[in-house]
């Protein structure tokens, strides 16, 4: 298959196509079954349509909600959608991304409250919210990594600007995730996830076989960080437990992946199992990290970066990961990923993956940027209205991570195409000095 855009006016027209790749995803004309709600052990998520973590890098410098963050939850919060999974909140400074990045302490918890206040007064459904509790990493402000990577300390460190993190600062950084889990609990949300993808920190350990100690080298080393702290939050928490997971990171030699960077799956199907044995209630399943290989993890067919690959077959990967870990589970809820690109028929596909048994419920990102109401016109009209949907442009990518408030380009043009020009004039301004000094 060529690298073919998207331009399907039909259902049938998408199966045929994807059944040309070998790839019999269930398309469902009856979106009803997304109504459904879910049970886990506390709570009730009120529909099957999940909103991903996505970043508008628009904190306020302490950590807090800005206006911008708030009226995006706000837009969430009033498009009907049954799980909000907020974006990255560092558990520490250290572990901010960037001034941008939320940061949930004990001294700004009260602004927290009041943004799942919102969340909660703009919704008629009560959904549940997840924070995403997070260590950057090999990407935050102080540089900590797992271990050296040779694909990914290209992208991310310079030659002296990096700390292998201790085993004696991981410890202190469990008690962190802990801390944070009890303020998440305390503002007012109803799961913490202990984030475990894209090559963050935590997903750094379970892909770091080159280093010594009792986090790294074999896979119960690896693995210990994660499922001590999941302990650690279940023995101390009254909170739902979730973890968004890297299923394999797509790079040669890493975690659940062979030496060319192919799928090898035992370890994710033995960890998932694991997860579920210790209390985690929800896995939402991911790939690959944006900053070495986006089109695994967001498949796109527009844009300056060119995906080796049709993004048809990203689709397919993820949603086959997605139903690989459904398979390998039989308790803890799975949140499905790959939805957007399939634009309006992002919904049948949800609703034929539900009705398979694929998925529990449906995560839906960018899709989330560009048509935060998108639920909303599913439950009320069964289906997406094609004007308003993601076209994959990945503008909103480019933004964030370039350090710039981060949204929709072409649906929300009147806060971020300011933005996106200003990103094409910097670049245009490298690319002239760049020149003269040549």
């Amino acid at each position: 298959m060529k690298n073919k855009k998207f331009n399907y006016s039909s259902l049938k027209e998408l199966r045929s196509d994807l059944n040309g790749i070998d790839f019999e995803l269930p398309l469902s004309g009856n979106t009803e079954v997304l109504k459904n709600q879910l049970k886990t052990e506390r709570n009730i998520i009120p529909n099957r349509i999940a909103i991903h973590p996505m970043e508008g890098a628009d904190a306020n410098d302490d950590g807090t909600p800005s206006e911008l963050t708030k009226r995006r939850y706000k837009r969430f919060a009033a498009g009907g959608a049954g799980l909000i999974w907020l974006e990255a909140i560092a558990v520490d400074k250290g572990g901010r991304a960037n001034s941008s990045q939320l940061f949930l302490n004990k001294a700004n918890l009260a602004k927290f409250k009041e943004l799942i206040t919102l969340i909660k007064k703009e919704s008629d459904c009560n959904p549940y919210t997840v924070a995403q509790l997070t260590h950057s990493g090999r990407f935050g402000e102080n540089k900590l990594i797992a271990a050296r990577d040779k694909k990914l300390d290209s992208v991310s460190i310079s030659e002296n600007d990096f700390q292998i993190i201790t085993d004696a600062e991981l410890e202190q950084l469990q008690l962190d995730y802990l801390n944070a889990a009890k303020l998440a609990k305390e503002a007012g949300f109803e799961a913490v996830d202990i984030k475990s993808c894209h090559r963050y920190l935590l997903s750094g350990l379970l892909a770091a076989k080159n280093r010594d100690g009792k986090y790294g080298g074999s896979y119960e080393n690896r693995t210990r960080f994660l499922k001590e702290t999941v302990k650690k939050v279940k023995a101390n928490v009254d909170i739902d437990i979730a973890v968004r997971l890297n299923i394999y990171d797509a790079i040669a030699g890493g975690w659940a992946a062979d030496e060319d960077g192919k799928p090898e799956l035992k370890e994710s199907a033995r960890l998932i199992r694991e997860l579920e044995e210790l209390g985690v209630q929800l896995i939402n399943i991911t790939a690959s990290t944006p900053y070495l290989k986006p089109h695994v993890n967001r498949p796109y067919d527009n844009g300056g970066y060119q995906p080796p690959e049709p993004p048809q077959i990203g689709v397919k990967r993820l949603l086959s990961l997605t139903k690989f870990t459904k398979d390998n589970l039989e308790n803890a809820l799975v949140v499905g990923t790959g939805f957007s690109w399939l634009r309006q028929f992002g919904a049948n596909a949800a609703a034929g993956m539900i009705e398979e048994g694929w998925t529990d419920l449906a995560g839906f990102g960018r899709q989330g940027f560009a048509y935060p109401d998108f639920a909303r016109d599913i439950f009320e009209k069964g289906e997406m209205d094609k004007s308003k949907v993601c076209i994959s442009c990945s503008k909103c990518a480019e933004l964030k991570a370039n350090k710039k408030k981060a949204g929709c380009v072409i649906r929300d043009q009147e806060l971020y195409l300011p933005i996106y020009r200003e990103l094409q004039q910097e670049r245009q301004e490298k690319e002239i000095v760049y020149s003269v000094e040549e």
